[in-house]
């Protein structure tokens, strides 16, 4: 294979909501080392979505079990390539830190206005928040200064999320595989506690992947993009692939 395309499935609600924060902590870094106010206000519109999956799930929780099932399975699985170091280290971190995380925000009024104003659209102009305004046109030591202050308590779940998501995608099962038609279905053993799938398929190849199903069974389709009116179909042709059954 060249040049791969990589789809992504979890297969259950823990690794879902562990993958949005990985992508949405990767553009929160990127935007914050830019130096204009577009990067600044889009570092800022992904802080709010970071902060909006912190209040609706308790993460420290799943995270830290996320944490103690993996450090159990390198103890019970040694030939697991992996080192247990970090994830002991960040685990012992979480367990030390006291209170929801995301609570210090509460009262910060600036940040509060601005989340409050976010949900309307465009909600955040000049006119509308003239603090935010003057803010943005402050010196980058400032408003690093204010953003990292304000990201800080959320940094020790990305690097966990990091490292968990990271052991998971390193321990897999690999195999090469046909799509007759453009279609795939894989049966999952449901003795073992499969995490998340991964296709990868040539960059060449004029396809996108759809996946769906749950933990015990899935469906891989391979699809053409949609071309003016119409909607995206199914491939004919037999589609190589590779496909990776994360398990740990």
């Amino acid at each position: 294979m060249k040049t791969p395309i990589i789809y992504e499935f979890p297969l259950n609600e823990r690794i879902r909501v562990f993958i949005r924060l990985e992508q949405l902590f990767q553009q929160f870094k990127y935007h914050l080392n830019g130096e204009n106010i577009i990067n600044k206000r889009t570092a800022i519109n992904v802080f709010l979505d970071i902060v909006a999956i912190f209040k609706r799930n308790d993460l420290k929780s799943e995270v830290l079990k996320e944490l103690d099932r993996h450090a159990k399975a390198l103890k019970t699985n040694p030939e697991i390539n992996q080192d247990a170091t970090q994830l002991t280290e960040i685990s012992k971190t979480l367990y030390a830190s006291t209170g929801k995380i995301g609570n210090h925000l509460i009262e910060n009024d600036l940040f509060q206005s601005i989340s409050q104003r976010s949900s309307i659209p465009s909600g955040t102009c000049s006119f509308d928040l003239p603090e935010f305004h003057y803010w943005l046109t402050q010196s980058n030591e400032k408003y690093l200064q204010d953003l990292n202050n304000w990201s800080q308590p959320f940094i020790d779940i990305s690097i966990a999320i990091d490292l968990i998501l990271n052991c998971i995608r390193t321990s897999c099962t690999v195999t090469d595989e046909i799509a007759p038609s453009g279609f795939f279905q894989i049966t999952l053993d449901t003795r073992l506690s499969y995490q998340l799938l991964r296709v990868n398929i040539d960059k060449e190849l004029p396809y996108f992947v759809e996946i769906s199903g749950g933990k015990h069974r899935c469906t891989i389709r391979f699809m053409s993009p949609s071309h003016k009116n119409q909607r995206p179909l199914q491939s004919n042709e037999n589609i190589p692939f590779t496909l990776s059954r994360c398990i740990f």
